[in-house]
């Protein structure tokens, strides 16, 4: 659990953010000391947003931090991400770290810039040529089980076939970017993976004990 004076610190900053740009901005401090993947969004500063909630799951860049060994060097900063409701926020991740350099809680801000990107977009087409597009905004998952449903699609998307045309090496590489990017520290994570690319689980740690 963190200590309470950090965390009172990071909640402090949290609310003084979101009051600085607005009911737009949300603000979402994870605990990552607990171990505890299925809950770790400890406090939320207009949770509107992106409908997130004290007790909610982890995103995608804060299983990349619990994974990550050594950790993550820097911040990720002002990156789109995209919530299920449609709407596109400009986030930026902010590693907290202990005396030791591991990373112990995340500071994320969200911003909606739905309605600027629409005004960009409209003044764009009117006086400049047309920009290639970031892809796809990342979506913000409220639960571990969303979030590994996302993981299987984009391993699917990365081979770029469908898990029914996949040979061995198509599935050890799709397995591979699984690990790579957490998804095995989800619990139960190793039975949904396994079903969902048609192998057992002894294949399934075959195939990891193949790609160390």
């Amino acid at each position: 659990m963190l200590d309470p004076q950090r965390l009172a610190l990071l909640k402090q900053m949290a609310h003084g953010i979101a009051v600085q740009f607005g009911p737009s901005c949300e603000v979402v401090i994870h605990d990552l000391t607990t171990g505890d993947l299925e809950h770790t969004v400890v406090h939320v500063e207009h949770g509107a947003v992106s409908g997130r909630k004290v007790g909610d799951g982890p995103s995608h860049v804060v299983l990349e931090a619990r994974k990550a060994t050594p950790p993550p060097a820097e911040d990720h900063l002002a990156y789109l991400t995209r919530t299920p409701g449609g709407k596109v926020l400009k986030s930026s991740t902010l590693y907290i770290r202990d005396g030791e350099g591991k990373v112990e809680a995340v500071f994320s801000i969200n911003f909606d810039v739905s309605a600027l990107l629409a005004a960009e977009s409209a003044v764009r087409d009117l006086a400049a040529p047309r920009e290639e597009a970031q892809g796809e905004p990342t979506r913000i998952t409220k639960n571990v089980a969303d979030l590994l449903d996302d993981l299987l699609r984009e391993s699917a998307e990365r081979i770029g076939k469908p898990v029914a045309l996949m040979d061995r090496e198509d599935k050890i590489r799709a397995i591979r970017f699984l690990s790579d990017a957490g998804a095995l520290l989800i619990t139960k994570a190793g039975d949904k993976i396994a079903k969902y690319f048609g192998i057992s689980k002894f294949t399934l740690y075959s195939y990891l004990d193949e790609n160390k």
